[in-house]
């Protein structure tokens, strides 16, 4: 795998999965105050850069998997690891515009 199509698809793992992680904060700020479709709503967002990011992950695991070198990197660990948290604090946020969910409804 070339340098720029690695770099390419570190950085978009990177990109899309800080756009989920931001997407879910708004959704449990929409959540907060009581605007749950809101919430619904950039949850789908979040949903979505993540399929983006998935994509950019995919590229790298189909390189390899062709037999070509991917040279694991700083950037690409990192990258990994944004992708991993984005994943995790997406299922949190759920959770916690459910909570508020349960609130709203008493």
């Amino acid at each position: 795998m070339e340098d720029e199509q690695l770099m390419q698809a570190v950085m978009g793992l990177i990109i899309h999965a800080g756009n989920a992680k931001s997407e879910c904060m708004i959704a449990i700020g929409h959540a907060k105050i009581g605007e749950l479709q809101e919430a619904q709503d950039k949850i789908d967002a979040a949903n979505e850069a993540l399929i983006e990011a998935h994509h950019a992950q995919t590229s790298l695991l189909t390189s390899e998997a062709r037999g070509e070198n991917v040279q694991p990197t700083l950037m690409l660990i990192h990258a990994q690891d944004h992708l991993m948290n984005a994943i995790t604090f997406r299922d949190l946020a759920k959770e916690v515009i459910e909570l508020y969910s349960r609130i709203d409804a008493k």
